[in-house]
């Protein structure tokens, strides 16, 4: 059809943000269980369209882990606009989005527009999912979304120390993932989840250990 696909994830990206958030608002289901189904509906369709697709397959590699040669300039801008918009909606609206991400039901009773604040979120997560993906692949996404949050979480439990704290592991060990690939000459986005997880393991291992320094002195 001579579209950009990436647009078309774009689309897919944002309805199945939210409709994960309407299925478990309005269909009375675990959020855990309808991004379990709607991600295995994706992948699954996401397949039968590439083999249906005629002419040249494109590789499915480059989409799980991404190939960072394959980036432009669009791209770049892509995901640099994307982060000064999620930034600035961050900025202005932090408190009412704190306040519905973990007390929905008390910022429902205090008239917070909670759903709009959460239709937000998932819109955003999508869009940076899809402009990340020519770059580090859905692998590489996914671990960038979950482990450095989970290093931040070693050392404290306030909310905004946990973003500014993820936002230094997860360049960290991204710089040190793409300069051993660099130097090793293998691929870029397993080199990052490696580093990603071996910083986690090291830090907890360091933290283990002050924690029963502490307890015996």
């Amino acid at each position: 059809m001579g579209l950009n696909p990436f647009l078309g994830a774009a689309f897919f990206a944002i309805l199945t943000g939210t409709g994960i958030e309407w299925i478990s608002n309005k269909g009375k289901m675990r959020e855990d269980s309808a991004i379990a189904i709607l991600w295995s509906l994706g992948m699954a369709l996401g397949i039968i369209f590439v083999f249906l697709t005629p002419g040249y397959a494109p590789n499915l590699m480059s989409f799980l882990f991404g190939s960072i040669l394959s980036v432009g300039l669009a791209d770049v801008y892509a995901i640099l606009a994307l982060t000064l918009l999620t930034g600035l909606f961050f900025l202005i609206f932090y408190r009412p989005i704190l306040y519905s991400a973990f007390d929905a039901e008390f910022s429902k009773i205090n008239g917070l527009k909670v759903a709009i604040f959460r239709y937000t979120m998932a819109i955003l997560v999508a869009l940076a999912i899809v402009v990340s993906i020519r770059a580090m692949g859905i692998i590489l996404v996914l671990s960038l979304f979950t482990i450095p949050q989970t290093t931040a979480m070693l050392y404290t439990q306030q909310f905004r120390k946990i973003v500014g704290l993820a936002i230094i592991f997860g360049l960290v060990g991204s710089l040190v993932g793409l300069l051993a690939a660099y130097a090793m000459n293998i691929p870029s986005g397993a080199t990052i989840i490696f580093s990603l997880t071996l910083q986690y393991l090291m830090l907890k291992a360091v933290h283990s250990i002050q924690l029963r320094l502490k307890q015996s002195a």
